[in-house]
């Protein structure tokens, strides 16, 4: 069967590795992929906002299985168009899609379907005056402020006191800085413990846990700094055992299919579950409807079922008779090298080397990269790869993360250096 991903960053790249290896998978192309992905498969020059001329390539190619690798496309109807179509797409409809699109949505879903979660209120863009009112009357700090649509993982604020909870009010509501200016806001309750990502396949009706993982957001060193779409990650974490795992199945992913067939739009898809794992037990921060970046980059080498062939039973509505395997006996580390100045201005264009040979144990996924007109391997985004390590310990996979990337070069690179290390605290 031939297969079309859509999507160009390093959970694109990892997607791609992953379905490049399945028996099920015929010629694999990524539309638009980068320079890693060559080695997996054909890259082409589409546009995913362009329902038609996917569906033309699709056509052309004989294309069995569509892949949605990012957020924009789902929440842009991409899965619904090709459906309509007559084509099959793992990733979910634009109105299931909305669990990441619009915060307020996801909160209201939750709220109705008993899923835990931090308390909330949504204000609109002309409400200002009253968020700011309810910003001031507040007592307890930290707060969480977030945009409400899609901001590539950056649009949250988690202000310490006054003054910088009407700095990010202003940002989001009057400058627009992740959406339009007057978009709605979130404030939430602030939820405090440690954050697990938990990544269910989903069919609609039926789920199948793949694996956690611990994701770093901020920028810098024990968790400081702005936020970032991900700066590495660890899998899986001592956070959550398997009944932790049972528990999260139960009381989140399987209250939300059950939700969303009854809302009418029965999700099918992965169900990125980001979690707080708070004293009263795991409360739901965010949901996505994609895989995590970094996340998916130790999700993947972990993954040792045919890839294609469980996107296919999520599709096909048989997970309840599909049981995935997973690596639970290892453990992966991911660590992102980006552009010096990321998350904000960076500077592109610098010439990458020394990235070390594809092995057993190390995988560089690529991610902002490209190969300028002498045929150099340069920097092309913030996030610039994705060096992945699978160790016997977590210690293991951290070190070997770190050796390899110690081999790889270029301009202004940065990273953080205490990737997965909550993860051996807990040990």
């Amino acid at each position: 069967m031939n297969v079309l991903l859509i999507g160009s960053g390093g959970r694109e790249h990892a997607l791609a590795w992953a379905l490049c290896k399945s028996a099920r998978t015929g010629s694999l192309f990524i539309a638009p992929g980068n320079p890693g992905t060559v080695r997996c498969g054909t890259n082409v020059a589409l546009n995913a906002s362009d329902h038609a001329a996917v569906l033309a390539f699709i056509e052309e190619h004989e294309i069995g299985l569509t892949v949605v690798g990012p957020e924009q496309p789902l929440v842009e109807g991409i899965t619904d168009f090709l459906t309509a179509n007559g084509k099959l797409v793992f990733g979910p409809t634009q109105a299931a899609a909305q669990l990441e699109g619009s915060k307020s949505f996801a909160k209201g879903i939750m709220k109705k379907y008993g899923v835990p979660t931090g308390d909330y209120l949504v204000f609109e863009g002309h409400e200002a005056g009253a968020a700011r009112e309810h910003i001031t009357r507040n007592n307890s700090w930290p707060m969480v402020l977030k945009a409400d649509g899609l901001a590539a993982g950056k649009g949250v604020f988690i202000p310490q006191n006054l003054d910088e909870a009407l700095w990010s009010l202003d940002a989001l509501l009057a400058d627009g800085l992740y959406g339009k200016p007057g978009s709605r806001l979130v404030i939430e309750e602030f939820l405090s413990g440690e954050e697990v990502s938990v990544f269910a396949v989903c069919d609609g009706k039926n789920t199948r846990i793949l694996m956690h993982a611990q994701d770093h957001k901020r920028i810098g060193d024990g968790d400081t700094g702005l936020n970032t779409g991900g700066m590495g990650a660890y899998g899986p974490t001592p956070l959550l055992d398997e009944a932790g795992l049972e528990g999260v199945r139960l009381t989140v992913v399987e209250p939300m299919l059950r939700g969303m067939a009854a809302e009418g739009s029965p999700y099918t898809g992965v169900l990125y579950c980001g979690l707080m794992m708070t004293p009263d037990g795991p409360k739901v921060i965010e949901f996505n409807c994609r895989f995590g970046d970094p996340e998916c980059q130790v999700i993947m080498p972990a993954l040792q079922s045919d890839f294609t062939e469980l996107l296919l039973a999520a599709c096909e509505g048989r997970l309840d008779s599909y049981e995935p395997v997973v690596d639970t006996q290892s453990w992966y580390t991911c660590l992102v090298l980006a552009s010096g100045g990321y998350p904000g201005s960076y500077e592109k264009g610098k010439v990458i080397s020394g990235i070390p040979a594809e092995s057993e144990q190390v995988q560089v996924f690529h991610a902002g990269t490209k190969t300028d007109e002498s045929g150099r391997l340069v920097t092309n985004g913030g996030r610039v790869l994705n060096v992945v390590a699978k160790g016997e310990t977590l210690a293991d996979s951290i070190r070997l993360a770190y050796e390899a990337a110690a081999q790889i070069s270029f301009e202004g690179l940065y990273k953080r250096t205490d990737i997965g290390a909550k993860g051996l605290a807990r040990f």
